[in-house]
């Protein structure tokens, strides 16, 4: 089931929420969290029934785990076990056809591929799970039943595509009695962020794919893009992916907020950031804090020198690019985003070392843009020799063509132009796509993206979420009939486009 469809919104959510508070009224707490867990259960099912009890099976295993790390001896021998089978489990549905691909290419063996189909959310269910059994092991977990366990897994706004929340975050929220209570002031609060996340995916993010699919197909099937081509396709996928994500992570805050719960925020204008450490503090940022805490500083963090440190940053990213799913094209996104890091605190070590201030915010937030979009390109693109022929048309290699009028307007004579290896043509000689809507598209999502408050910002006096401390803007949400008009005009803008339902892309991880 998805968020942007209307049986979601219409039916599923309506239900959930009357059950919810009519069950905490009528027969008490336990009957509302059962409820809940029910209802997220269902929400799961809808895409394919048989899946379902292999999340139920996940998290009974990793909950008896838990249990036993509570009181065993031999505590480290059962995180080991738990740890690898939740690998094994993510390993077997997300990886082994990828396995076997690398397997033939490499000793020219012909082994069959199996028909897997990847289990809805395993990435965030599984990695979840995993930080659990980290904190049963340190004794952090020992006030929770299996009722809340559940709750804690299957709580339905952050269950398909995070954010990745933490038990501390989300289950001490429900031991607050002020959760069972219907808040109207909450309702109109967790509606407003759900409207925003809403228009966001269906109005912008499914509105400039139009322009980022066909690029790409069009790479991937071997045609030479132009210059224009492959950075209108570029661009238009680093939009659609940013407001198709934190569209969804818009909208699931909003759900929880509806049922009066806070989850932490997972994007902060993450295309503002002045450098890559802070493209990594704006962007996927409880994917961030999990790889940090739960990866980097088991493996030593910065604690054992400079070296020690580098390596381990870039070990996290490799595999943090490999949680996104199996393919050598998003190990390279990994691998480009650990060089990207320590090259950034290299330089930050040696503006320290040598007293250097520099303020050039402006070019470091290009040029940290700019590496983020090469880096979409290899997280888009089929394989890596796809990524590389988009990334050759980027800066000009496969041909630039300036359009004839603009040539004429020079008055400079075309074998100048030809010499410096510039021919005369069309910007979008292969008619992939309009140039010009595409142009406008692309522009009028920048300037939201850079000029405009994020909707935590524009929330900020409501505390929209988990810790979080946002900068002062014009634009702030009130309680008035104004921004009443405001939301329900995003609002009736994107039902109008539901009639076309889109997967979320994180879906697929």
């Amino acid at each position: 089931m998805l968020f942007n469809s209307y049986i979601f919104i219409f039916c599923y959510l309506p239900i959930v929420l009357v059950g919810y508070f009519g069950s905490a009224r009528y027969w008490g707490q336990t009957a509302a969290l059962l409820w809940l867990v029910a209802m997220s259960l269902i929400f799961y099912a809808w895409w394919n029934p048989i899946y379902s009890l292999l999340i139920i099976g996940s998290m009974s295993i990793n909950y008896k785990l838990s249990q036993i790390l509570h009181k065993s001896y031999i505590k480290k021998i059962y995180l080991i076990i738990g740890i690898t089978l939740n690998l094994a489990l993510i390993g077997y549905f997300k990886y082994t056809n990828f396995m076997i691909e690398q397997f033939n290419q490499v000793y020219g063996t012909d082994f069959f591929i199996k028909d897997i189909m990847l289990p809805l959310a395993i990435s965030f269910f599984t990695f979840q799970q995993i930080a659990y059994l980290v904190d049963a092991y340190h004794g952090q977990t020992k006030e929770y039943n299996f009722l809340h366990y559940c709750l804690f897994v299957l709580f339905f706004p952050q269950l398909i595509a995070g954010p990745i929340v933490h038990h501390k975050e989300l289950l001490p929220q429900f031991f607050n009695s002020a959760v069972y209570k219907w808040s109207s002031e909450h309702f109109s609060i967790g509606l407003t962020i759900f409207v925003i996340g809403l228009f966001k995916k269906v109005v912008l993010a499914d509105g400039v794919s139009v322009y980022a699919t066909p690029i790409f197909e069009a790479a991937e099937s071997g045609v030479v893009l132009t210059l224009y081509e492959a950075w209108a396709g570029a661009l238009a996928y680093t939009l659609q992916l940013y407001f198709d994500f934190s569209g969804y992570s818009d909208m699931a805050v909003g759900l929880a907020r509806m049922f009066g719960v806070l989850l932490p925020i997972n994007f902060l204008s993450p295309y503002k950031a002045s450098s890559i450490i802070d493209f990594w503090h704006r962007w996927h940022i409880t994917l961030s804090r999990y790889l940090r805490d739960y990866l980097y500083f088991p493996l030593g963090g910065n604690r054992r020198g400079v070296v020690r440190r580098y390596f381990n940053l870039f070990i996290t990213m490799l595999l943090g690019g490999l949680w996104h799913g199996a393919g050598l094209t998003f190990l390279i996104w990994g691998m480009l985003h650990g060089f990207y890091l320590i090259i950034n605190h290299l330089w930050r070590s040696l503006k320290q070392t040598f007293n250097v201030t520099l303020h050039l915010s402006w070019l470091s937030g290009a040029l940290t843009f700019l590496c983020v979009v090469i880096g979409w390109v290899f997280f888009r693109a089929e394989s890596w020799s796809v990524a590389l022929s988009i990334l050759k048309s980027m800066i000009g290699m496969n041909g630039i063509v300036l359009s004839n009028k603009i040539i004429t307007a020079s008055h400079i004579p075309l074998h100048v132009f030809n010499a410096m290896g510039v021919q005369a043509g069309d910007f979008f000689a292969n008619e992939i796509i309009s140039g010009k809507l595409a142009a406008k598209w692309i522009l009028v999502l920048l300037v939201l993206v850079w000029c405009f408050p994020n909707v935590y910002e524009f929330m900020r006096n409501q505390k929209p979420a988990l810790d979080f401390e946002g900068k002062g803007s014009r634009f702030v949400w009130q309680p008035s009939s104004k921004y009443a008009y405001f939301i329900m005009i995003l609002f009736v803008w994107a039902i109008f486009g539901l009639s076309k339902e889109t997967e979320f892309l994180y879906f697929n991880f």
